[in-house]
């Protein structure tokens, strides 16, 4: 399914889908949604972006290759988890601080980081899957 049409506006959706995704991600702290969510709904962008465009395009807009992000939001995933065995209380345990920036206060905790490492490991396995996919299929 290439058509004009669908070539055109892919890019723009695939933005709007991932700008989407990353408030998703952001709001799955206090209200439904979180890293899981948002990763599909960023995966599922570059999917759609994938088949209107094919793969080249995709692994360029990604910058780095698919699985390393994964890797990347495991990594992350589990060094929130051990920050809360240096603080002396059981693994994965939330850990809150405030960092001020420009006189703002700003609340941080590892549960954050977590969800963004679940996220990154949701958008690049996906990904990996969706690519691989689109590639056997256009040869």
């Amino acid at each position: 399914m290439r058509t004009v049409i669908f070539r055109t506006t892919a890019p723009y959706l695939t933005s709007l889908m991932v700008l989407f995704s990353v408030f998703v991600l952001l709001r799955g702290h206090n209200e439904p949604g979180g890293g899981f969510i948002g990763g599909l709904i960023a995966a599922s962008a570059f999917a759609i972006y994938g088949i209107a465009c094919g793969v080249a395009p995709v692994r360029r807009a990604l910058y780095f290759h698919p699985m390393g992000l994964a890797g990347f939001g495991l990594f992350l995933s589990a060094l929130s988890g051990f920050v809360s065995i240096l603080q002396g209380v059981p693994f994965l345990t939330g850990i809150w601080t405030a960092v001020h920036l420009l006189g703002l206060s700003v609340d941080l905790s590892t549960v954050l980081f977590f969800d963004i490492g679940v996220y990154f490991v949701v958008v690049g396995s996906i990904t990996s899957i969706a690519l691989a996919l689109e590639e056997r299929e256009r040869d």
